[in-house]
């Protein structure tokens, strides 16, 4: 129901909100790649491994995937305000926490607060610009700006994350969190206006826990695997585990009548394939862009401020070309303009998978950047096709599925890939012969699914472009590089 002249009038500072709102999302995204820069650094002043550094981002990505979905309801039941600051409290003070590290424990546990904070920050800032714009030409201007704006995170994350560690070191990047979020707690507890969904939904605690256990379980066998041994009783038991509790989840959603994951949504040919491509884009986004800054500074010898500069072609082409990719999908439909996106992106992956110590920079970052257009171009039209497929009330739970399965793929490209680096490197191959072979394992895939997306996503055009107005294209960084996650 569209408010009333006066209901809107009454309401806050709508530029108050909408710089409140903006950013929270760019505190989330621009922490999505300032991780990245610094995983150098965290391995030699932690003495970790490859493994450890897989846990530091894919605890926090893990926690977004799974809580994402509940996050938008816990804001409809409980407060949209209540919700948002909630995650920027949360997020705050987990980001002290993994400045403050001592140990890889100790950041991998603040990962993980951060992951909770994020799921609860994104959606539920979102909802409030929604209900703050009730009239739909200004809510896309609204959102346009706010996805713009957060966006410039994104491009931000490799420069800052470079120049903070080499200055002051990794516990620098999180504590850059700490000013932003003070300043959006003091002003959101003043001018922000509450607002809830009576009829919400009941939360899923059930799918939802089961999610996490299931994911996870199957989450610390990829990543352990190389190290404990692939049939080892542990690795066994926890793939087993996996099976089980995703078992699980499939039946008790399936019997729900509010479920945090409708299954019956995927009889639907369109929904199906959009999701499984996004899986893939997630996998090979996040999987592949977790070696970037590595390959730069443990294969060429680049400094970390160097390398965080080096990784800039992806994630620039990415933001500059995510608000023309809803639009080409208007013109010429979703199945051109995904496949097409998936083929640049696979073969750019391929073509990462040939350089070497010795190839100049003159050769690589043209292939990081058709690896950033590829991947620019498959988000929101993924996003888009999948909410065609379902009926106009359930768009936003369409949109928020798209995100998640997106962050799904995130955590298993970490963690698959960093097996193949492993399993090569215990196989007396070097860390160079190991990326090589997961860029190439993860353009295979890309170029895989590109078939798959010509053969059998729809021909048909979206109603209207999803462009930066796509909430589920930047709302869990969604659409970074994932350098950091």
């Amino acid at each position: 129901m569209a408010a009333s002249p006066a209901a809107v009038s009454s309401r806050p500072n709508r530029s108050v909100l909408l710089t409140v709102t903006c950013l929270g999302q760019f505190m989330v995204l621009l922490d999505n790649t300032i991780v990245g820069a610094a995983l150098p650094d965290m391995q030699h002043r932690l003495h970790t491994q490859l493994t450890g550094l897989q846990w530091i981002v894919d605890a926090y990505v893990l926690l977004v995937a799974m809580l994402l979905l509940s996050g938008g309801v816990f804001a409809d039941r409980f407060g949209r305000k209540r919700v948002y600051l909630t995650g920027v409290a949360v997020f705050t003070a987990a980001s002290v926490v993994c400045s403050l590290a001592p140990s890889l424990g100790w950041l991998v546990a603040g990962r993980v607060l951060q992951g909770i904070g994020a799921a609860a920050l994104s959606p539920a800032s979102l909802a409030l610009l929604a209900a703050a714009y009730p009239v739909p030409q200004e809510r896309i201007k609204a959102i346009g700006l706010w996805a713009g704006f957060s966006g410039i995170g994104l491009a931000a994350g490799p420069v800052a994350g470079g120049v903070l560690t080499e200055a002051f070191g990794w516990p620098a990047i999180f504590l850059v969190n700490l000013p932003i979020g003070v300043v959006l707690l003091l002003v959101g507890l003043r001018s922000l206006a509450e607002a809830r969904n009576p009829s919400a939904p009941a939360i899923d605690v059930p799918g939802m826990v089961l999610s996490v256990l299931g994911v996870g379980a199957l989450t610390y066998g990829l990543i352990e695997g190389g190290a404990r041994g692939w049939t080892s009783r542990v690795i066994l038991g926890s793939f087993t585990a996996a099976v089980i509790l995703l078992a699980a989840f499939i039946a008790v959603e399936s019997r729900r009548t509010a479920p945090m994951l409708p299954l019956r949504l995927f009889r639907q040919q369109l929904f199906t394939v959009s999701n499984t491509a996004m899986v893939v884009v997630g996998f090979a986004l996040m999987g592949s862009s977790f070696f970037f800054s590595q390959f730069f500074v443990y294969v060429q010898g680049s400094s970390i401020l160097r390398a965080g500069l080096q990784t800039l072609p992806a994630t620039l082409a990415m933001v500059i070309v995510s608000p023309y990719a809803g639009r080409l999908a208007a013109r010429y439909g979703f199945r051109i303009v995904v496949t097409t996106g998936l083929a640049l992106a696979g073969l750019g992956l391929l073509a990462l998978g040939m350089v070497h110590a010795d190839t100049g920079y003159g050769n690589v970052w043209w292939r990081l950047g058709v690896v950033g257009i590829g991947f620019a171009l498959t988000m929101s039209p993924l996003t888009g096709a999948a909410i065609q497929a379902v009926s106009p009330q359930e768009g936003g739970l369409a949109s928020g599925i798209s995100s998640t399965t997106r962050q799904i793929g995130a955590v298993l490209g970490v963690a698959v890939l960093g097996a193949i680096v492993r399993t090569r490197q215990s196989d007396g191959a070097s860390f160079e012969t190991g990326l090589n072979s997961a860029f190439l394992a993860a353009g295979t895939v890309t170029l895989t699914t590109a078939v798959f997306t010509g053969l059998w996503l729809t021909r048909s055009k979206p109603a209207a472009p999803q462009g930066p107005t796509d909430p589920a294209a930047v709302t869990t960084s969604t659409e970074a590089p994932a350098n950091s996650r």
